[in-house]
């Protein structure tokens, strides 16, 4: 990319380009969603039990893990445009292998691919959209790209089981999945500039020990077990009977109340970037991070909460429910919007850190590590505590994961980089 193109952030070839990699990060995001809405139907399809169900969830991220360093490597040492034509690639050969899918074991491979395809397509779109935006437009930027990202997951999860029970079958599904992965190819080939930026070396060794990685991994570690448990659980605390801790609501409700969550984020994502980019990310990444803790501590409580409002227990095209659901809808909508406070300036500050010749692409492939143990570990304590303390504490747990990390994260900041760096990084 030439100089004249990254500092052209509102001019006409840089616009074409970002809005290529949205693209790609539409497609990204549509793929996974879309799998995840049918994985009840390949279970029953292939008779799947429970270890395959595991295996299923599990090979996906220990190819996802493996896959970090070889790609974010390969894109700092090379092209990153090259690297992403082939994930997508990749892609296009994986979602039409999705519909031929005969075995429990050849989901599971396939799966696998899918983990590397989604590892190689986040970190070259992030960092190119990192590299071509200004430093002072960089979060905004990075909160369009993940605001198509939930746009994919809302439009994903609805459109895959329209078209499963529309057309029967998973052909029709793949097949438009498939055909979005080509178009996003023809688009990315066209409009996107060859990444010129070279990093010699192995950029993740001298990454690992900046102080500033350090500080955003001191948060980073901690917020993981905090979204992984509050995002798993809060559908289960909407969708299992009351016998378990759950509300034992019907599958559309408990649809709504995921949605509201991403769809706020999603909203609110570009703006609350352009807002860290001129007031300070750190500080955002410090009050989302605590926010969404907070917010998290108070959903078992929706019941007493709806209760005490007068909340209705039946709604128009919801059905019956109970008093809980509107306070927890709107719970779930207030993390979107705390995530969004710390989301798009996480991101941006990563990226910060690789732009500035250190490899972009390692940066962030240094936060896809930092997230890993969390969102592996978080799942099987929050079971062990569903089943042998209650529901309730799998949210006191992420809750208190989260303000710990933003307090964790204010302490390192302020030891490390001074008083005011809160409000100057």
């Amino acid at each position: 990319m030439t100089d004249e193109e990254t500092r052209s952030d509102e001019g006409s070839p840089g616009r074409s380009q970002f809005w290529a990699l949205y693209l790609a990060r539409f497609s990204a995001g549509y793929g996974l969603v879309t799998l995840l809405t049918l994985l009840p139907k390949f279970a029953n399809t292939l008779d799947a039990g429970g270890e395959t169900i595991g295996l299923f969830y599990t090979g996906f991220t220990v190819a996802q893990t493996l896959a970090v360093v070889p790609l974010a490597w390969a894109g700092d040492r090379g092209d990153k445009r090259t690297i992403l034509l082939g994930c997508l690639g990749l892609g296009v050969a994986t979602y039409a292998l999705f519909g031929f899918v005969g075995s429990a074991a050849g989901l599971i491979a396939v799966r696998a691919l899918q983990g590397v395809v989604a590892t190689g397509m986040g970190l070259m779109t992030l960092s190119l959209v990192g590299e071509l935006a200004t430093a002072d437009t960089r979060a905004n930027r990075i909160g369009r790209a993940n605001a198509a990202r939930f746009l994919a997951s809302i439009g994903g999860g609805l459109s895959a089981g329209w078209l499963y029970d529309t057309f029967d079958g998973f052909e029709a599904v793949f097949g438009v999945t498939t055909a979005l992965f080509v178009v996003t190819l023809v688009a990315v080939a066209a409009v996107l500039s060859r990444d010129e930026t070279t990093i010699p070396g192995f950029p993740f060794r001298d990454l690992a020990v900046n102080r500033r990685i350090v500080t955003l991994t001191s948060f980073r570690a901690q917020y993981a077990v905090a979204v992984t448990l509050v995002r798993s659980w809060v559908p289960l605390f909407a969708g299992v009977v009351a016998a378990k801790g759950g509300l034992g609501y019907p599958a559309f409700a408990v649809s709504v109340i995921v949605v509201s969550e991403k769809f706020t984020n999603m909203l609110c994502q570009p703006l609350t970037g352009r807002l860290s980019d001129r007031n300070g990310r750190s500080l955002f990444v410090f009050a989302g991070g605590g926010a969404y803790g907070l917010v998290a501590l108070a959903v078992p409580f929706t019941p007493a909460l709806g209760q005490v409002l007068g909340a209705p227990a039946s709604l128009p095209g919801v059905g019956e429910v109970s008093a809980a659901f509107l306070p927890l809808v709107g719970l779930n909508a207030t993390l979107g919007v705390a995530d969004s406070f710390r989301e798009p300036a996480s991101m941006a500050l990563f990226a910060d850190e690789g732009s500035d010749g250190d490899g972009v692409a390692s940066s962030f492939g240094i936060r896809e590590l930092v997230w890993r143990p969390g969102s592996v570990l978080a799942p099987v304590a929050g079971g062990w505590l569903m089943g042998n303390v209650g529901m309730d504490v799998v949210f006191f747990l992420g809750g208190a994961a989260a303000v710990a990390g933003a307090v964790t994260f204010a302490v390192v900041l302020r030891r490390f980089h001074g008083a005011g760096a809160l409000r100057e990084w």
